[in-house]
Parts: structure tokens; C-alpha cells; sequence
């Protein structure tokens, strides 16, 4: 009787194969730690995923429920942050996010038992409920929702179309924080620097972003271009009667005289030195040569 003889070790070495492959993938889902359903993404910080955006009063939603064409929804959050869907009532949603608010209308229609297994979808028509201001010397000033949990102060620049050409490098952020009043005065260059993520500072709903004009100074007298000028980061009076155009020939730079605002407001004329900074609002006059 022949006895035909089967390859046992192959089969032995991929049965062990699979063992370890299981082995380790259970291991590695021991290992990795739960997320809480509920706990939502801090709103401005950084995380893995991008922090989502939270309903506002005001706000145009649409509601969905698989398979259940009959509770679509579209609808307002009101202004006490509710909505009413219909077998649940009044629903809260107002600042929470969309997934959230998704949970939030699942688990009544659970809980009810009006729907086994709900897969609740919501979808943002039009934000309204979470906006920020733009005034001063921008291109588009205006009110800008703010579309995602992380908008930050360049962001809301940007809606605006930026910096206007008689805008200046300083922007005001006013609004609250922690229901206390808030104020950040920011350098713009600043903002593109080594460290300028920490200026750029995640913008909340009901702020104000301000932009100075650009500052001036004015120049009269024996000039090539009398007038007002824009006043350069860092500009010497030789900068600015260059700026001017140059003395005329009738001209000196020995009856040069600058007018300047002290503290109290008080105007006080000065002769600084050709290598001395301009401030903003310095009037500059250059007086007729005598010979």
C-alpha cells in the first residue's frame, strides 16, 4: 500500500505565521488608548485633526437622517443656541460641534426609539452665528464669519483682502476672553517671523480687528515736494527731506526746524540732528537761506 506523504512544514510555518500576525495586531489595539466620543478638539490649539467649527445662534443648518427622508430639516439656531427637530423638540446645539450636534440629535432618536440605528448628518448652509469685524485701513472692511474653529488673525486679514496702501504695521485685536474685556496690539511684520505663530492668535466670534493708518509726517518750506509723507520704519530727517524731494536752492539745512506733539499734547519746536528718527505727525520746515 503506498502512503502518499503531504508537505507538513509549510503548512506548519504558515499556520505559525498567522498566529503571530493576530498576536500582534491584538497587541497593538491593546495599546493604543481610547478617545473619548464626546471629548471635542480644544478650539485654537493644535492637535492631529484640525478643531471643528461650533454652531452659532443664527446659523442655516441642514438636517439629515438616513433612510429617513421625512425628518429632513433645514432650519436657524436661535438665539438662546437651539433648534426644534421634529419628535425630539427642543434641541440645544448652540456651541457645540457639528459632530457633537450630530451625537446630540442620534441618541434622542435612540433613547425614543423613534429610529434603531440614526445616522444623524448635519451640513452648514451659512455661517452667521460666529463672525468677526475688520475696520480701519483694509482693503474690504466688514464682517467675516469665521468658518473653522481655528481661525486665526492672519486668516480674518486675508477675508479682508489685506492691508489697504495707507494702512500701517500696527493691527488692533479687541473683543473678550474668559468674559473679560481682551486687547492685543500686534506689529504685522512680526507676524511672518521666527516666532510669529505666537502672535497670530486664534480669532473669536465677536472680535475686532482694527488697522492703523500708516503714520505721516509733513513737510513745508524751502522743499523740492512740499507736503505729507509716509513715514518709513526707522526714517532720519535726512530720509524725510530726501522723501521731500531735497532742499531748493534758496534752502538750508541750518534753518531746519521740526514741530513735534509732547506727551500732553503740547506742540514744541525742536532742531534735532540729520541722523534722528522722524515720529509720526513731526512737521518739518526748512527756512530760507538769508545770503
Amino acid at each position: 500500500m503506498n502512503t502518499r506523504r503531504f508537505p507538513i512544514l509549510p503548512l506548519v510555518s504558515t499556520a505559525i505565521s498567522a498566529v503571530l500576525a493576530v498576536s500582534l495586531a491584538t497587541g497593538a489595539v491593546a495599546q493604543t488608548p481610547a478617545r473619548p466620543g464626546n471629548a471635542p478638539a480644544p478650539t485654537g490649539l493644535s492637535t492631529g485633526a484640525a478643531a471643528e467649527y461650533r454652531l452659532g445662534s443664527g446659523d442655516a443648518i441642514k438636517i439629515s437622517v438616513f433612510q429617513n427622508p421625512d425628518m429632513t430639516l433645514e432650519t436657524r439656531v436661535s438665539e438662546a443656541g437651539t433648534i426644534s427637530f421634529p419628535l425630539l423638540g427642543v434641541v440645544r446645539i448652540g456651541g457645540l460641534s457639528v459632530s457633537d450636534a450630530e451625537s446630540r440629535i442620534a441618541e434622542g432618536l435612540r433613547k425614543g426609539n423613534f429610529v434603531k440605528q440614526p445616522q444623524v448628518t448635519i451640513l452648514v448652509l451659512k455661517v452667521t452665528g460666529n463672525q468677526a469685524s475688520v475696520l480701519g485701513q483694509v482693503n474690504q472692511p466688514g464682517r467675516y464669519p469665521l468658518e473653522v474653529a481655528d481661525t486665526r488673525l492672519t486668516d480674518l486679514l486675508a477675508n479682508a483682502r489685506g492691508v489697504s496702501p495707507a494702512g500701517g504695521d500696527l493691527l488692533v485685536l479687541t473683543g473678550q476672553r474668559g468674559g473679560k474685556p481682551f486687547r492685543l496690539e500686534v506689529d504685522l511684520p512680526t507676524l511672518f517671523g521666527p516666532n510669529g505663530r505666537e502672535q497670530d492668535v486664534v480669532v473669536l466670534n465677536g472680535d475686532v480687528l482694527w488697522v492703523e493708518r500708516f503714520p505721516m509726517i509733513y513737510i513745508y518750506g524751502e522743499v523740492q515736494k512740499p507736503g505729507q509723507i509716509r513715514l518709513e520704519r526707522g526714517m532720519t530727517l535726512l530720509q524725510g527731506l530726501a522723501a521731500g524731494g531735497g532742499l531748493t536752492l534758496r534752502g538750508t539745512d541750518r534753518g531746519i526746524r521740526v514741530h513735534r506733539k509732547d506727551a500732553s499734547g503740547k506742540v514744541q519746536e525742536i532742531k534735532p540732528g540729520m541722523d534722528e528718527p522722524l515720529k509720526d505727525g513731526d512737521v518739518i520746515f526748512v527756512r530760507e537761506s538769508l545770503f
